[in-house]
């Protein structure tokens, strides 16, 4: 063979392989360009508010986002069970008017949500006794929630040390837990989304 053919042959190659490590770098460097349109994990730990869309939550479901590390529940409910709150009577709750609660004051009332958009409940998915994660438990009636005198009308449970809240998360007299669940600041962008971690009056 002609050196000529060894040559062309070996421009061929190296034209090639250009084009390839050309094409990597390209795709290297648009992947952290990509990523660096979302927030980081240091800076969602930081506390980088949270855009949560809400808009498929069915009436009675329950949702679970995560800021700063924490969960945030997101809970739709229905009519009735808004109706469920008004029948509670506060002396089965320890704090009925939030008044020592971690909320912020755009939130407040029985429902504990902003006026207007009372179907929501936002709060931090944490007892507020240890720190477990509470279960939601919507049905009326659950025998093994149910006291002899107060039958329970949906709410949160913690299986750690039996703490009990309603649908509010207003935490009931004489379980371990000194405190309502804490309620984050947030805001809504649109009728469909929430962000979490930012307020109300900046959103």
């Amino acid at each position: 063979m002609s050196n000529d053919g060894i040559n062309q042959g070996r421009r061929r190659f190296l034209t090639g392989a250009t084009c390839v490590v050309g094409a990597v770098g390209v795709v290297g460097a648009a992947v952290p360009f990509v990523g660096s349109w979302n927030p980081s994990a240091k800076a969602k730990a930081a506390g980088a508010p949270v855009k949560a869309n809400i808009s498929k939550i069915e009436p009675g479901q329950m949702v679970t986002f995560e800021w700063r590390g924490k969960p945030v529940y997101v809970v739709r409910r229905t009519a009735e069970s808004l109706k469920t709150l008004e029948g509670i009577t506060e002396e089965v709750l320890r704090d009925p008017s939030s008044a020592k609660a971690k909320q912020p004051a755009y939130v407040g009332g029985t429902h504990r949500a902003m006026e207007g958009k009372e179907e929501y409940l936002v709060v931090v998915g944490l007892c507020t006794h240890l720190g477990c994660a509470p279960m939601y438990r919507p049905e009326v009636g659950a025998e093994d929630l149910s006291t002899s005198d107060t039958a329970w009308m949906g709410g949160f449970f913690c299986p750690c040390h039996g703490s009990k809240f309603d649908l509010s998360g207003r935490v009931f007299a004489g379980v371990p837990a000194p405190t309502n669940l804490d309620v984050p600041p947030y805001s809504y962008e649109s009728d469909g989304v929430i962000v979490i971690g930012v307020d109300q009056e900046a959103g």
